[in-house]
């Protein structure tokens, strides 16, 4: 197995991942595949380009078997430290042929050495139900302090 971020190369499976990821939590998605595949090839291009989106991916004998996005947050500068974003994870993704293989534990151990060499403050994800206990593995905690306006 190869941990990486994600290269141009890696869109169209990463947008093929994208909509059975969807589809599998919402199989009565009805939109138009190519629509969505214009608008999430846009997305992928300048979110690979860009440094504010970081895409990691497991391959597994060249086949992306997992993936999970990574933007960062900036905070405000505070005085009498410097101030480092922080990550918040998004689109955690493993094929079903892959689940249970312990490839998002290794994905996930990749990003925290990532974070933590870089200096993120913290990483926060917002996990489904069936997620939780999979984030609890692998030494992530509920927490209670954000509050949400729904709009």
């Amino acid at each position: 197995m190869r941990i990486r971020q994600a290269h141009l190369e890696d869109i169209e499976a990463l947008i093929l991942m994208r909509w059975e990821l969807t589809l599998e939590h919402q199989p009565e998605t009805s939109d138009d595949f190519e629509l969505f595949a214009a608008e999430c090839r846009t997305f992928l291009e300048e979110a690979i380009r860009g440094e504010r989106w970081h895409i990691w991916i497991a391959e597994v004998e060249g086949v992306i078997a997992s993936h999970m996005y990574i933007q960062l947050i900036d905070k405000v500068p505070r005085p009498g430290r410097v101030t480092y974003p922080f990550a918040y994870m998004t689109n955690v993704y493993t094929d079903p042929a892959y689940r249970s293989q312990g490839i998002g534990s290794r994905l996930l151990e990749a990003i925290r050495a990532w974070a933590t060499e870089n200096k993120f403050e913290f990483i926060i994800v917002w996990p489904s139900e069936e997620s939780r206990a999979f984030y609890g593995r692998n030494g992530y905690a509920l927490c209670n302090d954000p509050m949400a306006l729904q709009l």
